[in-house]
């Protein structure tokens, strides 16, 4: 019988593998807790439309990457290809929303059919912020700053590039869209045939192009800046302003129109060369039409998404990932005998509840001893207690350190308490 694998591009992510997981949600919940974001979380279906209605018809998402398909009841659902459209839906259907300041982060699996390669898969994982009810360019700022601040405790300042635009309102876009699809009418026989299909229907993502000869045409094309209005660019300043102020380095670019249509005013992405050709870890922008586009009250929002897959490579790959996030297990206690199985299990329970930091693995299935303690060195732990019997028939302690000092005492059952504290570090 044929073994059943994994879907291509769906990966499973093994207990070595999820300790970097782990450790890298930890320090964003801690973030954006510190930042005053609460948790939502919402279904990963969703009606087929609201990604239509938000991202846009005619976009690369909709029109090639979305997992559709028709239920019992004939509803078209999709699993969900990125979270700001759903979590909108979720806070207006709440009342959430209108004349209301919410601060809101979410996290979870996204799915998007694409060639699976390095950091770009089928379902791959997002930390989102959507920020509601605030206009100005300081809710910009903070999300922005949020994310810097969480490169900073993830050690990965150094590596990470913030790439900033001003895109404009829907109306500067449009007018933009007819003169960049007028001037690439004129450049139709250098175009290839993905840019011929969109340079009237969605012109703006032609400038997404990877294709060099296309990106050559692009380069004589209108600039956008030139089609922005008054109040998107007094916003735009007004952004940059506070970014210097916050000691926010940043570069601007002029190419940046993010993959999305709800986005205006600013939008931003943060870049890195640690990854080859998967380059943005995080994007996001101002989005205030999208709530009423989807049939809410007016409401202004910004927000930002977080490709979690590329941040764990960038964790790895540059091994900032600290020791202790790598090592669940402190402590792991070895029992010489099946007789004392009970006693190492009521040892481990008591040392959990007293030192509730550490982690204690307690050996069971039996075995001999010096199998046990290959297993102790192989779990990371600092310390073995091996539990041994003695000719009084009474129980005795063996604490010995898992590393180059092989560091070894003798002590009675209760002494546990204090020695603990002589040998390893409890706190974390």
């Amino acid at each position: 019988m044929e073994k059943l694998q994994a879907i291509r591009g769906m990966n499973d992510i093994l207990p070595e593998q999820s300790l970097t997981w782990q450790y890298l949600e930890s320090i964003f919940q801690k973030v954006v807790a510190g930042y005053g974001y609460q948790e939502i979380r919402f279904p990963v279906l969703e009606q087929t439309q609201l990604f239509k209605r938000s991202i846009g018809e005619v976009t690369d998402i909709v029109e090639k990457e979305m997992y559709t398909f028709d239920d019992r009841n004939g509803d078209s659902l999709s699993l969900r290809p990125e979270g700001t459209a759903v979590c909108v839906r979720a806070a207006d259907q709440h009342g959430l929303l209108y004349n209301q300041q919410q601060r809101l982060w979410y996290h979870g699996p996204m799915f998007r059919h694409e060639r699976p390669q390095k950091g770009r898969y089928r379902q791959f994982h997002q930390f989102g912020v959507e920020a509601f009810g605030m206009a100005g360019p300081d809710i910009d700022a903070e999300i922005i700053e949020l994310s810097k601040e969480l490169w900073r405790q993830l050690g990965l300042t150094d590596y990470l590039t913030l790439e900033i635009n001003n895109i404009g309102s829907a109306a500067d876009r449009k007018t933009y869209a007819a003169a960049l699809s007028a001037f690439l009418e004129t450049r139709k026989e250098s175009l290839d045939e993905d840019a011929i299909r969109r340079m009237h229907t969605n012109p703006m993502r032609v400038l997404d192009s990877k294709n060099p000869t296309v990106q050559q045409v692009l380069a004589g094309a209108p600039q956008l800046s030139a089609y922005v209005g008054e109040e998107s660019h007094e916003h735009y300043q007004k952004l940059t302003s506070l970014l210097d102020v916050l000691g926010i380095a940043y570069k601007e670019n002029g190419r940046l129109v993010r993959g999305l249509d709800y986005y205006n005013n600013c939008v931003f992405e943060w870049t890195t060369d640690i990854l080859g050709a998967q380059s943005a870890v995080c994007g996001g922008g101002r989005y205030d039409g999208l709530v009423e586009q989807l049939g809410g009250k007016p409401t202004v929002a910004a927000g930002f998404a977080i490709g979690e897959e590329r941040i764990v490579l960038m964790l790895d790959e540059l091994n900032k990932v600290p020791a202790q996030a790598l090592r669940p297990i402190d402590i792991y206690v070895v029992v010489s005998t099946q007789n004392l199985s009970a006693q190492g299990l009521e040892l481990a329970t008591e040392i959990r509840k007293s030192h509730p930091s550490l982690g204690v693995l307690c050996h069971c299935g039996g075995g001999k001893p010096a199998s046990q303690m290959k297993r102790a060195f192989a779990s990371g732990a600092q310390l073995a207690i091996i539990l041994e019997e003695t000719d009084s028939a009474s129980t005795q302690l063996k604490l010995r350190m898992l590393d180059d000092s092989n560091r070894s005492e003798i002590i009675d059952v209760d002494q546990i308490g204090s020695k603990l504290e002589e040998f390893i570090v409890i706190s974390r």
